[in-house]
Formats: structure tokens, sequence, C-alpha cells
């Protein structure tokens, strides 16, 4: 893929940094964002043919969810990507890695340093031989420790104009956050006391965009992880940049602007590298941040993780089907970012207009009996409503509406099974990975619930257990691993090869992909139930399963009577024309 040509940038941002500061600043603006893209391009860096394919796997992963004593975490991870996952996922997502005060790394205090409790930029570089990277850019707020801040409090320029100061008095019920805590906070400086704006605490402190100097630090932080090897850019907690009194301040048309001119910068600057935007919100919000194709390249899919807990937890795809059949278009150019967890909780907010309410509340009793939290979030009325479940998405499995069952392990691979085989690229948190249960002594430790899919793994007792045939960690790792085996072999996983999903009836989940050259269909079908179900293509699609016969999963034909054939409980099979020319062995 070519680097757009420095005109090109021009022609495209002028008219954005216009919008955003104006005639008077946006030519100073672009002459010293030009000046850093020059440089930066100036160093040099080859670029692939493709921006995606479908090897392409992510796996979710802190810089210390692997420990072993003795060693930075981030050579342990290392070693555990090297020795289990080399070339079954591509890109690994290292959750910052940046010195930091809170919120496990989401609050930095520096941006271009590696946390020391971790390792180094040399332990980073070393996984970047053998993996891609996502990188997180943490862009709408910073530590109170960091030096920024400690500049506002001591009123040092250029800093001490970073942060937005308030009235307390000022009106602020319109503001939309996923918080309970006060918009302000207190803050006592060298001016006296002064309030700033903290979306998400008191020690994440946002940064005032209207300031063109903030944007053009970023631009330059950007640039940095480019240059450190990040192929996909994280834009975290994106959607709340942009303020404006008398607005939710979310979503705001100038945060739009941002993220299409970052797109601007990272086409000229590396153009085979992914924008991706984590905006944890209902469906048609999320998905505006494609814009027209111009703004990012990926969004994360959150939705899916709802919407198929739901449904395994209900035994019926009704709601799955029906968002997986009208809501899932992403422009030319574009994809999704496929997901069930995260280091993060289930968002409930992606789930609004797409679960009825009440089974909504149904579902977060039932998680409240398997172990799991609910977080709250403030609304402009003043109310709290649930934002997100805090749990395992291992545990959040161990049952139906029923109650548990000895269904888990294969009700969860039935959830990992549909989210690979679905539009998009597969992300893959190492929790998940690795069948990791709720961890209720974190959340005790830390008094945080999202802790409880945080879990810090010591390498030697990880590895006793997925060397143990007998425990689920075992039982899903592996099978995991096979199936990333198989997936990477297929070109309709390819991100942008077609997809329809299948009218089975509600106990099946079915998708048929078609590889953009027309040379491979997969016919991808869940059984979501805790029942076997009779499985018959033909009176609900048109198509045959007897010239789609072979089952890659099971690496062999598909048994059938009278054009049917019967899926056990949370079985999942994915029927190709014909036996592929080579077997996939066991990783």
């Amino acid at each position: 893929m070519e680097k757009r040509s420095i005109e090109t940038f021009i022609q495209a941002a002028a008219p954005r940094l216009q919008r955003l500061y104006g005639a008077n600043q946006a030519p100073l603006l672009l002459d010293e964002i030009t000046s850093l893209l020059q440089s930066h391009r100036a160093a040099g860096s080859a670029a692939r043919c493709e921006r995606w394919d479908q090897e392409d796997v992510i796996l979710i992963s802190y810089g210390d969810s692997i420990r072993t004593g003795g060693e930075a975490p981030l050579r342990t991870l290392g070693r555990f990507l090297r020795e289990h996952l080399e070339g079954l996922i591509s890109t690994v997502h290292i959750l910052p890695f940046f010195p930091f005060s809170s919120d496990d790394g989401f609050s930095v205090i520096d941006y271009a340093a590696v946390d020391p409790e971790l390792g180094d930029w040399k332990d980073i570089a070393a996984i970047r031989q053998d993996f891609d990277l996502m990188i997180d850019l943490v862009i709408n707020h910073v530590s109170r420790e960091s030096l920024w801040f400690i500049d506002f409090i001591n009123n040092r320029p250029p800093a001490c104009y970073y942060f937005i100061e308030m009235d307390p008095q000022v009106d602020l019920s319109d503001v939309v956050r996923p918080r309970q805590s006060k918009v302000l906070t207190p803050v006592h400086t060298h001016r006296g006391l002064k309030h700033v704006w903290s979306t998400f605490s008191e020690d994440q402190i946002d940064l005032n965009f209207a300031n063109p100097n903030v944007l053009l630090e970023f631009v330059r932080i950007l640039l940095l992880y480019l240059r450190r090897g990040g192929r996909f850019i994280r834009l975290d907690a994106i959607a709340y940049l942009w303020k404006k009194l008398g607005t939710s301040c979310i979503n705001l048309e100038q945060t739009h602007e941002i993220v299409k001119l970052l797109r601007e910068v990272m086409d000229a600057a590396a153009p085979d590298a992914v924008l991706l935007t984590e905006t944890n919100l209902p469906h048609a919000q999320n998905h505006s941040y494609y814009g027209d194709g111009d703004e990012a390249h990926m969004v994360y899919q959150f939705s899916l993780a709802p919407l198929l807990l739901h449904a395994l937890h209900r035994g019926t795809s009704r709601y799955l089907n029906e968002w997986a059949r009208n809501r899932c278009t992403a422009p030319e150019g574009c994809t999704f970012l496929n997901f069930t967890a995260s280091h993060d909780g289930i968002g409930l907010r992606p789930a609004e207009g797409l679960i009825p309410q009440s089974e909504i509340e149904a579902l977060i009793e039932s998680m409240h009996g398997f172990g799991g939290y609910v977080s709250m979030k403030s609304n402009p009325d003043g109310s709290n409503s649930p934002y997100e479940i805090n749990i395992s998405y291992f545990d959040a499995l161990q049952g139906t509406a029923g109650g548990r069952d000895q269904w888990q392990v294969p009700r969860f691979l039935a959830s990992q099974t549909v989210m690979l085989a679905i539009k998009g690229i597969p992300a893959l948190y190492v929790q998940s990975l690795i069948a990791s249960p709720n961890d209720l002594e974190g959340v005790e430790k830390t008094g945080r619930t999202r802790s409880i899919n945080r879990r810090k793994w010591d390498y030697g007792q990880l590895s006793g257990l997925i060397r143990n045939p007998y425990t689920p960690n075992n039982l899903v790792f592996h099978e995991l691993r096979r199936l990333l085996a198989i997936r990477r072999q297929q070109p309709a996983f390819h991100p942008d090869a077609g997809q329809e999903i299948l009218a089975l009836g509600d106990a099946f989940f079915g998708v048929r992909r078609l590889s953009a050259s027309s040379e491979q269909e997969i016919l991808a079908i869940s059984n979501l139930t805790e029942w076997p179900q009779r499985l018959c293509l033909q009176p609900q699609t048109g198509l045959s399963l007897t010239d789609r016969s072979f089952d890659l999963i099971g690496n062999g034909p598909v048994t059938m009577v009278n054009e049917a054939t019967i899926l056990q409980p949370y079985q999942t099979l994915w029927l190709a024309e014909k036996q592929p020319a080579k077997k996939v062995a066991k990783p």
C-alpha cells in the first residue's frame, strides 16, 4: 500500500483544521503537522500489500497478565506468545504499558516511556519481531501525576492551558458519562482552588482539544507509536474527546473531525496501519465512527458480546440474528473488530434497542448468580442505570436462564466459534483463551469490580493447568488454538469476504461466508442450545448440505440422513464444499 503524498494530506487536512480551530490558527497548525509528517516519512518503513487478511487474529493482554518471578513481565508475555501462539495469532494488543497512576494503565503519566515494572522498549521490540502490535493512544485524559498536569498546578505554559477549567456552578446536567462520579474535580493550584473536567475519575483529567497544542502533542505521540511498530492504533474513550457547554459532550462533530484528521495523518505516515475507535455505546453511535469510510478503519463490535451472551443464555438466536442480518455492514475499506471479552466488562449500552429491557434485566440477574457484578452510569436526569456486566466471559457461560449445568466448556467454545466466523478481524482476550474463572480475590484486593476479569497468572501455575487434560483451561486453550490454525487457512474468513446470515430458526446461528474471488464458500452453523438439534438447510435457505458436507472443524464429512444432520448441544460446523487439500494438524 502506498503512502499518500504530503500534498494529498494537506488538501484533506486543511479544511478539517479550519473547521476545528478557525482560519487564523489552522495554517500554522497545518505547517507544524506537515513538518512532523515529513520527518517521520524520511525515516522510511516497509508497507504490506494488503491492510488485512484471514490470518489476522489479535490477542488482548496486559503486559503483566502472565508473570514469572525474577523476569520482566513483558519478557514472560513474549515467551508465552512464542511458545504457544506463534503462527496462530498475528497481533498482540498490549494494554497500556506506560507509567500510570490508576485504572490499570489508562491513567498515563508518560506517553513516551514503558512502565519499568513491566520492562522497557527493548522488550516491546522483541515481541514486535514475531507479532504485530496494537498500541493504545489514551487520548481523552491524562494522569494527574503527569508532567502536563503538574505544570497546570504550577501555572507553567504551555501545559497549563492543556486542561478544562470550569466554574462548579455551571450546569453540566446534559453531559453524558459512563461513571457516577462528579464531572468536575477540585484541584489546589498556585492560582487557588480550580475545578477541572474529569470524565472518568479524579485521577484521570480530561485534555482540552480546543487548544491546538494538545492536538500537536498527540500527533507527535501517534507518530512515535507508529515508529515503535504499532500496526493498530486504538483510540481509547474517543467519544468524549471534545467538550461544548449545552451539549451531551459525547460524539460531537468536532470529535469526529479529530478522528478523521488522525486517519489522514496515519494514511500519510503508515498507509497499512489501522485506526481503531473504542466507543462502548449503542450500535448506531458506535458505527458512526466509520464516517463515510474516511474515519476509523475499524470499530469494535460492541453489540456482539451482550447479544451472543443473551443468545446462549436463552437458547435463542432471535435478536443476534436480527442484528447480524440488518446492522452489520461496514463501509468499503473498513471492517469490524469482533470480540466477546476484553479488559473491561460486557457493555450493556450496545444492547440498547436490540434486546428487550426485561430480558437484559433477567440476564443481569443471572450474571449476579454466576458471581458477576454490574457497574452503573449517571444519566442527565440524575438517575443511574447499568453500564456493564463485570464477569469472566467463561464464567458468564457456566449456565443458562435455567441455572448452572454441565455444558460450560462447549457453550463457551460455541461463543468463540461464532466470533471467529463472522465478518471482521477476531480478537481474543487472554483470559478467554485460557478459560479464566472469575477472579473474586482480585476484586477484593483492588476494590474494583473490573478486576474480576483481570487475573494475574503465574506462568508456572498456568502451564500446569493448560498441560493437564482434565482442566477446562486445557480443553479451551487447545481447542481454540486448533480453531485458529484452521481459520487462518480459509480465504472465506478474510475480513472483506462476503457475509449472509442464514435463516435456520432460533436454535441456530448460521452465516455464509464467500471469499472475494468466490473460490471458497463456508457455512458456519452453531447450535446455541443445550439440546441436539436437527439441521436441514434446503427449505429455509435454498442451500443443500449434500454439496457442503465437509466439516473443517471435525476434519471429515458430515453424517446426513434425508438432507439433514444432527448438531449436538453447542456444536459448530464449518462446512465447505470439499475436503481441503491439506489436513490441519493439531498445533
